[in-house]
């Protein structure tokens, strides 16, 4: 089951997900940004801010439906087997939910509206569906494959809204401003700073 989920994930952010925003057309937006200097870190302050967000927020909600998931979800019911199956089915779930809605965030990491000319990239939206659609897929009908569970209508509801926090949560996170020295000279300065002083 974790190896299965590994794969499906890892295929979502790096396969998938990479295909998805490659296909992003140039926007104007791009001409009004300065140039980008050869020695510049890969991932900018506000990739760092956006990653940093998100990051913080799934290993929150995981963690809580983790360690206090069965008797949020009212499974105290259910069997001990079947209740921390469908609790890390949900986990599963929940995670998954929130890499396609945060694909949407990563299309214009510095923009408050995320949304525009999304309609216009089939193939941005057609990768998103079939990802969605194999995640039900996954989750209804391959339990045997998984060793996952099918998931109640309501727990599905609960996956699509922690999914969704995803959206208000970059738009709050934007409107923090960063500065702009690159985060990886705060951290290398101090060992630039005893290496001169060695060599002095």
């Amino acid at each position: 089951m974790l190896l299965f989920m590994l794969l499906w994930v890892n295929l979502i952010m790096d396969t998938l997900g990479a295909l998805a925003l490659a296909t992003e057309p140039p926007t104007d937006h791009l001409m009004e940004r300065s140039p980008v200097g050869r020695r510049e870190p890969l991932i900018t302050n506000i990739m760092w801010r956006n990653l940093i967000i998100q990051a913080l927020y799934q290993v929150s909600v995981l963690l809580v439906l983790n360690f206090c998931g069965i008797s949020i979800l009212h499974l105290k019911d259910e069997t001990r087997k079947h209740a921390t199956q469908v609790k890390n089915s949900m986990i599963f779930n929940s995670f998954v939910l929130c890499q396609i809605f945060n694909e949407f965030n990563a299309r214009k990491p510095d923009e408050i509206n995320v949304f525009t000319g999304v309609t216009k990239n089939y193939l941005f939206m057609g990768i998103i569906g079939i990802t969605f659609a194999l995640q039900i897929i996954i989750i209804e009908f391959l339990g045997k494959f998984t060793s996952t569970v099918k998931l109640s209508w309501k727990l599905w509801m609960v996956s699509l809204a922690i999914g969704l926090v995803s959206w208000p949560l970059a738009i709050i996170g934007k409107l923090i401003p960063v500065p702009e020295t690159p985060f990886a000279k705060f951290f290398t300065k101090p060992f630039q700073q005893r290496r001169a002083g060695h060599w002095a």
